[in-house]
C-alpha cells in the first residue's frame, strides 16, 4: 500500500481528518490513503524537487524539500549579513 504523507500542523488535523486523512503512528504523519483524491490535500503536501531531473513533484521520499515561508515579506539570503544593510 502506497501512502502519500502530507505535513499537517497540530492546528489543522482536524480537518484533514474530516478529508480522509490518516494518521501512521509509526511515521507520526499524516498520510493520504490510495483511495482519497489527493488534490483534496493540496495545501498541506510536500513540493519536492528531484535534484537529479530538477522537475518539482509530491513524492514521499524527498531528496530536497522547497517550503515557503509563512511571513510574505520573508526575504531569503545567504551569507552572515542581510544583503539590505
Amino acid at each position: 500500500m502506497s501512502k502519500t504523507y502530507i505535513n499537517v500542523p497540530y492546528a489543522e488535523k482536524d480537518d484533514a481528518k474530516a478529508l480522509g486523512a490518516k494518521w501512521d503512528a509509526t511515521q507520526k504523519k499524516w498520510y493520504v490513503p490510495e483511495d482519497k483524491d489527493r488534490t483534496l490535500f493540496g495545501k498541506w503536501q510536500t513540493i519536492v524537487l528531484d535534484v537529479a531531473t530538477k522537475a518539482t513533484t509530491t513524492q514521499k521520499s524527498p531528496q530536497a524539500v522547497i517550503t515557503q515561508p509563512i511571513d510574505k515579506l520573508f526575504i531569503a539570503y545567504q551569507g552572515d549579513e542581510p544583503p539590505w544593510l
